[in-house]
């Protein structure tokens, strides 16, 4: 990626990252399979209290286009097929649904030296339209979205924020929620096998206060073990354990004393195979 500043979306995504990924409080399982040819299946399967459900998807690669086809237990169909490069820099995707007919949506990013614009369209007579740049470099940007609902005539996204990246840490200063909810995160890595992070948020409105901070310690060269504590109460675990190469098992617990005793702790187990 050079010094081009990433999209906006990926401002605060370290510390993100590192205090949400991979947490999951329900029974996950998928089975990848990738071919020399450029075609992937993936299957997955997912339990949620007493409900399945389930997907398998196929993805083909050839040259700069990528076909992804999903079906789901709803017998919902969707598609998505993304061109790259399809002019200099700039990469179109266009998704739907069957049978749905109003889910289709086009996606369209250009990356510059400087500048990383996003935008996107519903394909149906109310189209909601979205649009995000960042400019800067890969060390510091700078950038905003926007999202306006034709069917209502009215903004419902309107974000700003702040991004500074290092090889050893990172940090974001967000406005949210149209003006009303200011986020400010840091991610830290102690050394290559510890890593810390915090996420504040204030509400301007209410005046109301938030936070969450964790960490992550690589245990061994294949497991790692994370940590997060929020100021309500909750605190969470993971632990994950490549058990064969591209292979994981993953098991997350939340403990909430808010929460009645029929509801806590949650526990989850997540198997990702990939042959």
């Amino acid at each position: 990626m050079g010094s081009k500043p990433a999209p906006f979306s990926d401002i605060g995504k370290r510390a993100k990252d590192l205090l949400t990924k991979d947490y999951n409080y329900d029974h996950k399982f998928t089975l990848s399979i990738l071919s020399s040819t450029g075609m992937g299946f993936t299957a997955t399967g997912l339990k949620k209290d007493e409900i399945f459900n389930g997907d398998i998807s196929t993805l083909y690669r050839s040259k700069n286009t990528v076909v992804d086809v999903k079906i789901d237990t709803y017998s919902i169909v969707s598609t998505k097929v993304t061109v790259n490069d399809i002019f200099p820099s700039t990469k179109a995707a266009l998704s739907f649904k069957i049978p749905d007919h109003k889910s289709g949506k086009l996606d369209v990013q250009y990356l510059h030296h400087h500048a990383a614009i996003d935008s996107s369209i519903g394909l149906n007579p109310n189209p909601l339209l979205e649009l995000s740049a960042a400019i800067g470099s890969n060390n510091l940007s700078v950038g905003g979205e926007v999202g306006f609902d034709t069917a209502s005539s009215s903004f419902v996204k309107c974000n700003a924020g702040i991004g500074l990246n290092k090889p050893d840490f990172s940090a974001a200063f967000l406005l949210t929620d149209k003006g009303q909810t200011i986020k400010a995160s840091y991610v830290h890595s102690v050394n290559p096998l510890h890593s810390v992070a915090a996420e504040m948020t204030h509400k301007l409105s209410s005046f109301e206060n938030s936070f969450t901070i964790g960490s992550s310690h690589a245990v061994d060269p294949f497991t790692v073990v994370k940590t997060r504590f929020s100021d309500n109460g909750k605190a969470a675990m993971l632990c994950q354990h490549e058990w064969r190469p591209k292979s994981l098992i993953t098991f997350s617990a939340e403990y909430d004393p808010k929460a009645t005793h029929a509801a806590a702790p949650k526990f989850g187990l997540a198997l990702a195979l990939k042959p």
